[in-house]
């Protein structure tokens, strides 16, 4: 290092409490303080800024403050980054390791970890960096479970845990994890079951709230301040709907019973539904908004007008693949009569039929001119492919996702099987350096053989089932068996939406786009037709 060479600094801080982390020690102030003071100490080091991750977790680097300084680095702003300790920077060993080992080193940029005692600049990597990574991660784990175990003892003891509460209700100023009533949004709450009962459709109550002005739930939290999200809505969806009074009328916690435990979620993966039968239900936990009477008339209304469907009158094959081009709900199939009385069926814009023309246009779409639209697409379809049968004896296709995620895949374990011999190779010349003992090479050595054995297994793997998708061939996959019966079409079915068909998407004027769940392999196919014309 020469001693004119100016490092501009970030200073990088993190706190978290899901990770265990101390308030008195590890608080951003001490943080801060110690951090600040270490690089004014130090003759190089100029502070470009600090970064502040208030309340993120360790196990993901997708962290605000985080992002934005990679993005000061990647742009040649800092040159520098100092933390208090390795688990400030982050719990996950894999990633840690890969900033640490290979992107910082790459873009040159300096690390510093005070309480480490590493100094990127000063000495080579510490041997134990991995280890100490490993053990960051496994304190995370062992922190998660804790709290998920704190969690569940305090649902089952009726304590409202939640971010957010029901509409209706709040937290308890006093206690937190106590629920008292929103006057405003309860006797909403009320107006919905009292219209229910009265015999008003779940769709017209939604219109009415609307044609009120009555905020949708979501809208209300965000009115009150709330950093609310329904991650389940269309981002243009900000009014009631059906969904929303489906959901109201069967909630129980309008009962005064605390209902939770619906999600579950592990550590840096998604959240899972629960059955209904295992969530956590505690009974009489806070004041309810629905008297028991209302409540059980609402109950038996709910079931009793679940009707059955008349398959032969209302079969719709299309069901669930129909949406709107312009607000991306689910189109409806209403029927309607001819001049000469014989019943026929359109669809419409789910939004429209539902809440009006100030929401979206009707998107008309009589079902003869739909069924002749995709007919007549399918059909050439396989009038395009000219000879199916010298396709399906010359040499066969690969099954393009398969090898693509294996490629994919298959770089990616190449990757840490050329890392884990860099780390064998460095282990080495560390030994023969005499800065760590034979015993501790050994040791290292005999892991990152495993290791090395363990990559070397899964690359075999994944290059034999690379060449299993090329042998088994485009012909083996259903999509195109289907288009070789199909050849004499006369008219769709179920069957034939489902295996064919992901979406059609409905715009004015009877156009429509479809997307079929064969698109990408299609492309392949004629492409490779067209190359074979092209060369005889």
């Amino acid at each position: 290092m020469k001693k004119s060479e100016l490092f501009y600094t970030a200073v990088y801080i993190r706190l978290s409490r899901e990770d265990g982390d101390k308030e008195e020690s590890d608080s951003v102030g001490n943080q801060r303080k110690l951090l600040t003071e270490y690089v004014s100490k130090m003759e190089n080091l100029i502070i470009y800024d600090v970064y502040v991750d208030d309340g993120y977790t360790g196990t993901s680097f997708d962290r605000p403050s985080f992002k934005r300084m990679i993005a000061d680095i990647e742009q040649g702003k800092v040159n520098c980054v100092v933390v208090k300790d390795l688990s400030r920077f982050g719990r996950d060993y894999i990633d840690t390791g890969r900033y640490l080992e290979r992107v910082f080193p790459e873009l040159g940029v300096r690390f510093i970890s005070i309480s480490d005692g590493i100094d990127s600049v000063r000495q080579a990597y510490d041997m134990l960096l991995p280890i100490k990574n490993i053990f960051n991660e496994q304190y995370a784990r062992d922190i998660s479970k804790k709290i998920q175990a704190t969690v569940k003892s305090k649902q089952k003891a009726g304590e409202f845990i939640g971010s957010f509460t029901s509409y209706g209700y709040k937290k308890s100023p006093a206690d937190k994890n106590k629920l008292i009533i929103d006057e405003y949004a309860a006797e909403v709450v009320r107006k919905v079951f009292r219209l229910y009962v009265a015999g008003m459709g779940k769709q017209s109550i939604a219109k009415l709230l609307n044609a009120q002005g009555i905020l949708c739930p979501s809208e209300y939290k965000l009115a009150n301040g709330e950093n609310y999200k329904n991650c389940n809505r269309l981002e243009s969806t900000s009014y009631w709907t059906y969904s929303t009074i489906n959901i109201m009328l069967k909630n129980e916690m309008y009962r005064g019973n605390m209902v939770q435990g619906k999600k579950h979620q592990r550590m840096r993966s998604r959240q899972k539904l629960v059955e209904k039968e295992n969530w956590i239900v505690v009974k009489g936990t806070h004041e309810p908004i629905i008297d028991l009477e209302t409540w059980e008339k609402t109950q038996k209304l709910l079931s009793k007008r679940r009707r059955d469907m008349n398959l032969k009158e209302n079969k719709n094959i299309f069901a669930g693949f129909i949406i709107c081009a312009d607000c991306g709900r689910a189109m409806m199939k209403n029927s309607w009569k001819r001049a000469d009385g014989t019943k026929a069926y359109s669809f419409y814009c789910g939004t429209y039929k539902r809440h009006g023309k100030e929401y979206c246009t009707p998107h008309t779409l009589p079902l003869y001119v739909l069924e002749e639209i995709v007919l007549n697409d399918l059909r050439a379809i396989i009038q395009n492919v000219d000879d199916l049968q010298r396709l399906i004896e010359s040499p066969p296709f690969p099954d393009f996702k398969v090898e693509e995620t294996a490629k994919k895949e298959l770089m990616r374990v190449k990757s840490e099987l050329g890392r884990m011999q860099k780390l064998k190779k460095s282990a080495y010349e560390d030994y023969k350096e005499g800065m760590i003992s034979k015993e501790e090479f050994l040791t290292y050595r005999e892991d990152y053989l495993k290791k090395e054995e363990l990559y070397k297994k899964q690359i075999k793997t994944l290059e034999e089932k690379m060449k299993e998708s090329v042998t088994e061939g485009m012909f083996q996959t259903p999509w195109l068996k289907r288009l070789l019966e199909m050849k004499d079409i006369e008219k769709l079915d179920r069957d034939m939406i489902v295996e064919m068909i992901d979406q059609i998407v409905v715009y004015e004027d009877h156009k429509i786009k479809i997307r079929y769940n064969f698109g990408n392999q299609l492309e392949h196919l004629f492409s490779n037709v067209y190359q074979e014309n092209k060369a005889v």
